[in-house]
């Protein structure tokens, strides 16, 4: 049996909260954190985290609370779970708590929403190119995860015994671990994918259909490796679970926020509207204006990402946007 871990997983939103409980569940030490002291008061009185996951309740062994200094005292391993737009804030708050020894995993999904780049430029900016880092990705809802369902997801660092150890923690007879050492490829899946699941959600609010559907997702699809082999990620990578994967989870599956967001759009209705709706937050609305800006700055062409930000940020009629692409010149397919 595998040697236990401490953990600490910063972020108690459903994502943060379902890898912290299947953590516990598979016998390491975990302590969930949370920045709201009302909302791990709840969680502490409920033993459970009824806002975002009802009914799943804690394991003994899943601490909760709203003290940092205390979530990271002698952790082996600190993972963070919070929105890719407050990831360099949640690092900068941790790194006086935080030494040599500490391995860093992150599960958010996005880039850096002031210059673009990818979280692990982020967080290496902040703590040193020394630290041990790795990425966790892939076509994963919260609340499957953490009512034991059936899950793959892909782990990626370019240390070895990170990699290792801490697919020993997450790994069990229904959630299958993938290693990788692709980073950069693995961040760009989970980025670009949340874009792409808002253009799916909105070609069906069209009422476009799914040969429509299927269209969007292959070419964006295409958008991401494009981006991804720019920087330096690998193909294999965008056709396994941090790529191809999450893509087809989060554009045909309504547990997506991504995708019921641009559902919404598609049908008519305002962006802030649809956001108060859902409720969480939407990743792939900032996700639009991080891509686009990375996508600008190395030369890569990504017509669908473009358009899609041309609908939230510009106010773009989403049909207009729809003639635009399929009207462009004639090319090949590869």
């Amino acid at each position: 049996m595998a040697k236990s871990l401490s953990i600490a997983v910063l972020g108690a939103g459903s994502y943060g909260t379902a890898l912290a409980v299947l953590l516990a569940n598979n016998g390491n030490q975990v302590t969930l954190w949370a920045r709201k002291t009302k909302q791990v008061a709840q969680m502490q009185q409920d033993g459970a985290n009824q806002q975002y996951l009802p009914d799943v309740s804690f394991p003994e062994n899943l601490f909760i609370t709203d003290d940092l200094p205390t979530a990271l005292n002698k952790v082996d391993t600190v993972l963070i779970s919070v929105p890719s737009h407050a990831f360099k804030k949640c690092l900068e708050q941790a790194r006086p708590y935080l030494d040599s020894g500490n391995q860093i995993v992150w599960a958010s999904k996005g880039l850096d929403p002031e210059t673009g780049d990818l979280l692990g430029t982020t967080l290496e900016s902040i703590l040193g190119f020394e630290v041990s880092y790795a990425i966790l990705s892939g076509p994963t809802f919260a609340k499957e995860m953490a009512m034991g369902m059936p899950t793959a997801i892909t782990l990626a660092s370019k240390n070895k015994k990170l990699r290792k150890g801490f697919a020993k923690a997450l790994h069990n007879e229904r959630f299958r671990v993938y290693l990788s050492k692709d980073v950069v490829g693995v961040q760009i899946g989970g980025a670009v994918k949340n874009v792409i699941a808002i253009g799916a959600g909105i070609a069906d609010g069209l009422g476009f259909g799914a040969n429509a559907r299927t269209a969007l997702i292959t070419r964006g699809l295409a958008e991401m490796m494009r981006l991804g082999k720019a920087l330096g990620g690998k193909r294999k990578t965008f056709n396994g679970m941090a790529g191809m994967g999450d893509l087809v989870l989060t554009c045909t599956d309504n547990q997506s926020r991504n995708r019921r967001f641009g559902m919404a759009l598609g049908k008519g209705k305002d962006r802030a509207a649809i956001e108060a709706e859902i409720g969480q937050v939407v990743e792939g609305v900032r996700n639009a204006k991080e891509v686009k800006m990375l996508a600008e700055r190395t030369g890569v062409e990504m017509p669908i990402c473009q358009a899609i930000y041309q609908i939230i940020y510009k106010g773009v009629d989403p049909k207009q946007v729809a003639h635009q692409l399929l009207t462009r010149d004639l090319k090949r397919e590869s």
